[in-house]
């Protein structure tokens, strides 16, 4: 792929919140649960884990802990990415709260990406409960819930979203 490729590729994610109601083969989670295992992390101990949620049932709570984002229980798939603090906090101490975070949103991101090149929708949902999300799948203490990704065939989308000019975020030595 070429730079224009690879641009075009990232430009045209868009977020999915409307799914057609078809499945999603267990083959195409597998692909995107190895693309994530490629991603960076600190110290390369992958603070991050993933818990797969295909029940209609529990998909429907998600949904109530996200709150009452509809989406969440229409995708075929969510999967709830979490931070894993007691791999990190093990080598880092306290620092290793950020990067078990950190570790997490970019395995999110490669899942993302992994499920654009498959031809298959994705919303990043990050607003929801986290005590709820932790009481709906059951998590440790140690393991935070930072997003809840979508997975599935989407229906059409209106269009990309604008985006900020390039320079908007960009700092040249300092601030």
């Amino acid at each position: 792929m070429d730079l224009s490729e690879f641009h075009g590729f990232l430009s045209n994610r868009t977020s999915i919140r409307s799914y057609t109601g078809e499945e999603v083969e267990p083959e195409a989670i597998a692909f995107i649960l190895s693309c994530a295992s490629t991603a960076p992390s600190a110290g390369n101990l992958e603070s991050w884990d993933v818990v797969i949620v295909t029940d209609p049932d529990r998909r429907s709570q998600l949904a109530e802990a996200a709150l009452d984002q509809v989406h969440v229980a229409e995708a075929p798939v969510v999967l709830v990415v979490c931070a894993n603090y007691v791999r990190s906090m093990s080598r880092y101490g306290d620092r290793g709260i950020l990067y078990a975070l950190c570790d997490a949103s970019i395995a999110a991101t490669y899942m993302m990406l992994a499920a654009h090149s498959s031809g298959l929708g994705t919303c990043w949902t990050g607003a929801f409960d986290d005590e709820e999300v932790r009481s709906v799948l059951d998590l440790p203490q140690h393991i935070r819930p930072v997003v809840l990704l979508t997975v599935g065939p989407g229906e059409q989308t209106s269009g990309l979203t604008a985006r900020l000019p390039v320079e908007e975020h960009v700092h040249l030595e300092s601030w």
